[in-house]
């Protein structure tokens, strides 16, 4: 190992000095296994759906799309709305409202790429949703039908009898909701269900609906259901199992928010043609009407 100076200690010999150093400078840095095992344990998915840990980074690299960087949940001008069903009435082939969440979001230059819900309230997993255009959850609650529920509809909804024992009732839960949507763009996938499950109606010029949206419909104007839209327009996998209205809501807003510009222009192209077809049918009228004046 080394040989003892004229002090009395031993001197180490260079090569073992030089082993040491490198160990010492080794082991100060984690293994790339550990690393990996440490990311390993905190997933992302393209939807944000796993809570992040609190000190880990964000990786600029593999920012989720729809993933909120903000926490701002002040309303906004468009909302995104998804409903969840339960089965009622004695065969429970009857829908109900079961849980519903709506998500704002604010205009920016690149909408959506920075919020849809709070990590908070998905664990919550409450009946009502509501999204800001940064993405944000305003309202999540589950809701307990005037009826008694037959079918949680469990595999698909993801509602279990738990989550109804502290829901709110349904009265309240459609006035709020009512309250949020009034006066704003409401978007969402095959919204006359989720409507017609709160009993609400909404201004047809301000709903945006994926279900219906010409850009989105296939041969014979077929609709196409939401987990298709969103792996092919959007490139995430949604519904695979339970079914999740904070996913949902976020999907839907993110194909608006990406096709808005040529979607309100086929909307603003569609109510200038039937302005025009208006125009036309009273001249005919009066054309028909000098004619049979003429006849007699």
């Amino acid at each position: 190992m080394g040989n003892p100076n004229h002090n009395g200690h031993f001197q180490l010999n260079p090569n073992w000095a030089q082993l040491q150093q490198k160990l010492k400078i080794h082991g100060s840095k984690p293994s790339p296994k550990s690393s990996d095992d440490a990311a390993g344990k905190t997933p992302k998915t393209i939807l944000g759906k796993r809570k992040e840990r609190p000190d880990a980074e964000p990786d600029a690299s593999q920012s989720n799309i729809i993933t909120p960087i903000s926490n701002d949940c002040r309303l906004t001008d468009e909302v995104a709305m998804d409903c969840e069903m339960v089965g009622v009435s004695s065969q429970g082939n009857k829908s109900a409202l079961g849980r519903v969440t709506l998500i704002f979001v604010y205009h920016n230059k690149e909408p959506l790429l920075d919020a849809m819900v709070t990590s908070k309230a998905f664990k919550s997993g409450s009946a009502g949703l509501e999204v800001n255009k940064w993405g944000n959850v305003i309202y999540d609650e589950f809701v307990r039908p005037v009826e008694r529920v037959v079918d949680f509809r469990t595999e698909i909804s993801g509602i279990r009898p738990r989550d109804l024992k502290k829901a709110k009732d349904f009265r309240v839960v459609q006035s709020k909701v009512a309250e949020l949507i009034k006066g704003r763009l409401l978007v969402g996938h095959a919204l006359r269900n989720d409507l017609k499950a709160l009993l609400l109606s909404h201004p047809k010029v301000d709903i945006r609906d994926t279900s219906e949206c010409e850009l989105f419909l296939r041969g014979e104007r077929r609709r196409v259901a939401l987990r298709h839209l969103a792996a092919e327009f959007l490139g995430v996998q949604i519904q695979n199992g339970e079914h999740c209205p904070i996913e949902d809501a976020r999907a839907a807003m993110l194909l608006y928010q990406r096709n808005r510009k040529q979607w309100e222009k086929n909307i603003k192209d569609q109510i200038k043609l039937k302005e025009r077809q208006k125009k036309r049918k009273p001249k005919k009228k009066t054309k028909d009407a000098n004619h049979a004046t003429t006849a007699s």
